[in-house]
């Protein structure tokens, strides 16, 4: 009998980013882009705060067909001052002409599309250690103000 998978909603996540780096197609065949995140604001019920840009990005592998490959490390600033790093790992994909809507910058309903993360956190903050042993999935969703994620810890 499988276990149920249970979540808790933590908090959301905007970011805002800078112009894509076009590295160039790797030996896997994806074109690599890295994005940098430029900055952000977290809000939730578990962890309220700010995303710092300057060391973010996002090193984006995209699949011919427009599938694309999240790699993203960042640090967020909690409303306590307390420090955050995320790492999380993730995919976006869909029907080809969703995924050129959305790489033109267009507004795409989320439910056209399919974009999760992975996300493990870091941080000596005794006020946040709980965040040292939860592993948190993402929902995302790309508007073109920049990516969003609603963040639940799987329980």
């Amino acid at each position: 009998m499988p276990l149920p998978l249970v979540t808790e909603y933590l908090f959301s996540m905007d970011l805002t980013v800078g112009a894509p780096q076009m590295v160039g197609k790797g030996a896997d065949g994806h074109d690599l882009r890295v994005v940098a995140v430029t900055g952000g604001t977290v809000s939730g019920p578990a962890l309220q705060g700010e995303i710092l840009g300057g060391t973010a990005a996002d090193w984006l592998r995209v699949e011919a067909d427009g599938t694309a490959h999240i790699d993203v490390r960042l640090t967020i600033k909690a409303a306590s001052g307390s420090l955050v790093y995320v790492q999380y790992s993730g995919i976006r994909t869909g029907k080809p002409e969703v995924l050129a809507r959305l790489a033109a910058g267009e507004t795409v309903d989320p439910s056209e599309y399919y974009f999760r993360t992975t996300m493990r956190f870091q941080t000596g903050a005794a006020d946040l250690a709980w965040m040292n042993r939860t592993l948190a999935v993402g929902t995302g969703q790309r508007p073109p103000s920049g990516p969003r994620y609603d963040v639940y810890a799987v329980r």
